[in-house]
């Protein structure tokens, strides 16, 4: 559960939900993925790509936390066998942050097979096995801590084998590649940070935002059963981040590490963990190796154990998932599009 479901809007439809968003050097590139669709909505969620939809890669290469740089992706209606017709489009500079701009086409074309421009970059979109692992019993354990202000009480398991929440789960994922070069043709360093958005197209002609992932877990750790902060934080502009966010997630922190006893100043530790998670961007540098570990966020692989190191983080001690890759039924590849697509 690193965004699955996360929110009503997200949860009212499955298709409009971020369940993860991973950014790594690929074999040509800068690789984003943004997921969305799980299975876990349940088999009668609607399926695919909504065609009234925006699903976009905000970029910050400034470290304003304002989008200097967006790829969007809009898809249509599906055919008989699924597939849908895809734009992408590239807006930067003042257009970026700007939902009424149309920006430049980019690629037109089709879900489920690899499009590619003749500057290299690299796209596919589809169906693919989820690369995310996930206890149960300790994200629940997790999100009732710092609901209520207590400790992580994490039960033991009922039997030695630990089933990952996601196991055999499908998600649709929207992958990009860009080449380093284009991709720093447009912004103002190596340093960016990213996060992915899903808008919807509101009656008025506008555009209200769904679902919105930057760094992963942030959701569930602290509004898991919290309706009201999950859409604060979903529509909470990441340049907005710090001063609209900081005391839930000092308060909250401070708790749960006071209950443990982790240390002896919580509110100073959860101080900490807000300047360190907020804004809630993904930062990467271009052309490096992810690792989302303790030391450091940079970038996400899709094998990264993002769970373990955000648990660990927010509640200042090693606290394990009792799972690793090992859990993912699908591997991941070492080629585009990386993920495993099925069908």
């Amino acid at each position: 559960m690193s965004h699955h479901l996360d929110s009503p809007a997200a949860r009212a439809d499955a298709r409009l939900n971020i369940s993860d968003t991973y950014v790594f050097r690929g074999d040509r590139g800068t690789v984003l993925v943004m997921n969305v669709c799980s299975d876990s909505a349940g088999p009668d969620a609607p399926k695919g790509f909504h065609p009234e939809a925006r699903y976009e890669f905000k970029i910050d290469s400034t470290g304003d936390a304002v989008e200097d740089l967006v790829f969007r992706f809009t898809f249509g209606e599906a055919d008989a066998n699924g597939s849908q017709p895809l734009e992408l489009s590239r807006l930067t500079g003042a257009e970026a942050a700007d939902d009424s701009a149309r920006g430049t086409v980019l690629i037109a074309g089709s879900s489920d097979r690899e499009l590619t421009t003749e500057a290299g970059l690299r796209v596919w979109t589809g169906r693919a096995s989820d690369p995310f692992w996930m206890n149960p019993a300790v994200v629940e354990a997790v999100g009732q801590a710092f609901q209520h202000g207590t400790d992580v009480d994490v039960p033991q398991p009922a039997s030695p084998g630990i089933t990952s929440l996601f196991s055999g789960m499908k998600v649709r994922s929207i992958v990009l590649e860009v080449p380093d070069a284009e991709l720093l043709a447009f912004s103002r360093g190596r340093d960016i940070g990213v996060w992915g958005v899903t808008a919807l197209a509101t009656d008025a002609g506008g555009w209200h935002r769904i679902n919105r992932c930057g760094l992963p877990m942030v959701s569930p750790i602290f509004a898991q059963f919290d309706d009201a902060l999950a859409e604060l934080l979903n529509q909470t502009r990441p340049s907005d981040d710090v001063h609209v966010l900081s005391p839930e997630i000092i308060g909250r922190v401070a708790a749960v590490v006071g209950a443990r006893g982790t240390t002896s100043d919580p509110q100073a530790y959860g101080r900490e963990v807000a300047e360190r998670i907020l804004p809630d961007v993904l930062p990467y540098e271009v052309g490096t190796p992810a690792v989302f570990g303790f030391a450091q966020f940079n970038g996400r692989a899709l094998t990264d154990n993002a769970g373990e190191v955000m648990f660990s983080l927010v509640t200042d001690s090693a606290l394990s998932v009792g799972l690793g890759k090992e859990a993912v039924d699908a591997p991941t590849t070492s080629s585009f599009p990386y993920l495993a697509p099925t069908g």
